[in-house]
């Protein structure tokens, strides 16, 4: 339980009570802006991953009520949904990470930068990265049968990828 409340507090409570904080602050300043790290498993279910994806949904639902609330002021409020991040973080916990993780390109750091960095110009309310894999999450989220039917060759694409990264850092 105390790992499942580690989570929820920081993909989820403190996002929103840092927002809850700045608001006033943004206002005050005359604008802004607010970026929210999502994730791709924010915007359709990870096996093996329900809270994690749970808290990732709700930020994402968060983030899009905010914006929505916030039209016409100021203040932007966006959220970059990454899949996997070319990071140690992932790269120690590899035998952790579910192999449909690394069925997808891994994006950079460098690359997620530009997101945050896009969002919170205001180009876009959220983006997605990889951007192809986006658009998966958007068909598998309202098809949850083709989410079902592709995970097993997904996985088997992510297992062969995992073996290459693994390779790779050796």
């Amino acid at each position: 339980i105390a790992a499942i409340t580690a989570m929820v507090d920081v993909n989820f409570r403190a996002p929103l009570l840092l927002t809850a904080a700045a608001l006033p602050y943004l206002e005050r300043a005359g604008g802004g802006s607010v970026v929210m790290v999502g994730s791709l498993a924010g915007r359709t279910p990870v096996q093996g991953a329900a809270t994690y994806s749970s808290t990732k949904a709700g930020l994402r639902a968060f983030t899009h009520g905010l914006a929505e609330e916030l039209q016409g002021s100021s203040i932007h409020v966006g959220v970059v949904s990454p899949g996997p991040i070319d990071t140690g973080f992932i790269m120690d916990e590899i035998d952790e990470v579910e192999d449909i993780v690394f069925s997808q390109p891994m994006s950079s750091a460098e690359q997620v930068a530009d997101a945050v960095l896009s969002v919170a110009a205001g180009e876009q309310t959220e983006i997605c990265l990889p951007a192809a894999s986006g658009r998966l999450t958007n068909l598998s989220y309202l098809y949850p049968g083709l989410r079902r039917r592709l995970r097993p060759r997904l996985s088997a694409r992510g297992r062969k990828n995992k073996e290459r990264y693994r390779q790779r850092n050796r």
